[in-house]
């Protein structure tokens, strides 16, 4: 019975392949017609023995067993791209460049803000990102970030089209999960943590309008296919990663206010869950790197006009800088939002004054980075969907590597799709004895997925970490010598034999 049905389906995908190629095919021809003037019939004469030898051959295995579909749907697509050759061209897999027709909203210059867009005609999936890229938060240095930074405050120089990296990905190789949905790509030209509210005047010299930007987006996409959604993923990177906790409510809110209250409105926030902890070094005020984070966010919130989500503003008045650290804001969220955390965030540790510059670090320091991942660590145990590995990182949804890191045998694709199958669980059980509360997936499909070691590196799928001084790649144990780890103490302290411990840091146990 089971073997019956997928020679059927099999047989499907073959017709359904063939029927492609010829499409493609008539498709071809066609285009050999177009512009008016039809070319007069010549006779065809046979090829010669050079024409067939140089022509692009591409047989087709029909096998017709289930382990062989991939191969072949692989060869139907490089025979639809020999006889298409636009399909091939990359810059239809590119997202392209619009700028709002609105324009009070703007990037912080004035410029026209704007987004890219690679639709995806047929799928109800939306996928909206937030561009990362620090922040500033007077005007000197805003002045100077736009000296040595501008496309990430003026709209000049952004170029026409962008190619989608990791989640933002078209290939299911890369993309396994969302590599088929509308893809969306704003850039970041705001400066404020997508939190901004206010016009550029003769007395203010920059706009920030992040939070207005997102929102136009969003009206812009509804008459493109966003009505009619099923589902709407706003994720973010870095400051895009906050962006993402601060504006997630507000997104759906809009969409609810515009007769669109069914679209499934979600959050992946990406290195965007910062601390407001103690530096390890007390320094002056004076830009985005040395300022500590709480009282470089209490400026900006004053100097951008921050929007903050209601909740939240409500549950700290008057302090509503809390709402920009991750597990303050979670908290008051009525959205689910996904959050990955490196546990050893770099972007982090420079704000905290942690320099990684190429010197092995001080006993003090060393403790430090510890005592981050522990802090860290605490902050998530209230996140039931997340992916927090034990690396030296920052940002990871767009990187090309984004499918190879682990925690605990899952990856982060696949931990994605064990929330997205909770979710989907929780709405088709709405209503029922389970009403409110999200369905657990099955033990083989996590979603809350935390490292336990306490060092930077015990991960053994981490990013690859180089040396700043030679550019070679560095083992996890080179890494952890580099960083101050002394193995014998190390090891001393836990009880156990040197050589032991050094083997556990090297197979990553």
């Amino acid at each position: 019975m089971g073997s019956g049905r997928a020679r059927m389906r099999t047989q499907a995908l073959f017709r359904s392949a063939l029927l492609v190629i010829l499409l493609l095919a008539e498709t071809s021809e066609a285009r050999k017609v177009r512009g008016g003037r039809t070319q007069p019939r010549r006779a065809h004469s046979p090829p010669s023995s050079r024409d067939r030898t140089d022509a692009e051959s591409f047989p087709l295995d029909f096998t017709a067993v289930e382990g062989n579909m991939d191969n072949f749907m692989t060869q139907v697509k490089n025979l639809a791209q020999s006889l298409y050759p636009c399909s091939a061209q990359k810059l239809d897999q590119d997202m392209k460049l619009h700028f709002l027709e609105n324009s009070s909203v703007t990037c912080n210059d004035g410029t026209p803000a704007g987004y890219y867009i690679k639709e995806s005609r047929g799928s109800r999936r939306w996928l909206v990102f937030l561009e990362g890229g620090w922040y500033c938060f007077s005007k000197q240095n805003c002045d100077t970030r736009y000296d040595t930074m501008r496309r990430l405050m003026s709209s000049t120089r952004w170029p026409p089209t962008r190619t989608g990296t990791g989640i933002l990905s078209p290939q299911p190789e890369e993309n396994p999960h969302w590599w088929n949905a509308n893809m969306v790509f704003i850039p970041y030209c705001s400066s404020d943590v997508w939190s901004g509210a206010s016009l550029k005047t003769e007395q203010n010299d920059y706009a920030f309008m992040g939070s207005l930007i997102i929102q136009e987006v969003i009206k812009t996409l509804l008459p493109k296919g966003l009505e009619n959604a099923k589902v709407l993923l706003l994720a973010g990177s870095s400051a895009g990663g906050t962006g993402v906790l601060l504006n997630v409510d507000r997104v759906a809110e809009l969409l609810k206010s515009k007769g669109h209250g069914s679209v499934q409105v979600r959050g992946l926030a990406d290195s965007g869950w910062f601390l407001d902890n103690k530096q390890y070094s007390c320094s002056d005020c004076v830009d985005t790197i040395s300022c500590a984070p709480t009282e470089a966010i209490k400026r900006g919130i004053r100097y951008w006009g921050s929007v903050v989500p209601e909740r939240c503003r409500l549950a700290h008045t008057g302090e509503e800088w809390n709402c920009f650290f991750g597990y303050k804001v979670y908290a008051t969220l009525r959205r689910p939002v996904f959050v990955v955390q490196w546990l050893f965030d770099e972007a982090q540790l420079t704000v905290d004054n942690i320099h990684l510059t190429g010197q092995p670090v001080q006993e003090g320091q060393w403790r430090y980075i510890q005592n981050l991942g522990s802090e860290l660590r605490n902050t998530l145990k209230a996140v039931p969907a997340m992916f927090a590995p034990a690396c030296l990182s920052h940002e990871v949804i767009t990187r090309n590597y984004w499918t190879e890191v682990q925690v605990k045998g899952t990856s982060l694709p696949r931990a994605l799709q064990c929330w997205d199958r909770s979710l989907h669980s929780s709405l088709r059980d709405h209503g029922n004895s389970t009403r409110g509360l999200p369905r657990l997936p099955p033990r083989s499909c996590p979603l809350h997925l935390i490292d336990s070691c306490p060092w930077p590196h015990c991960n053994p799928t981490c990013p690859t970490v180089r040396d700043q001084l030679t550019g070679k790649e560095m083992s996890a144990i080179q890494f952890l010598t580099h960083m101050g780890f002394d193995v014998q103490r190390m090891a001393q302290q836990q009880g156990m034999d040197p050589s032991k411990l050094l083997g556990m840091l090297n197979s990553g146990s």
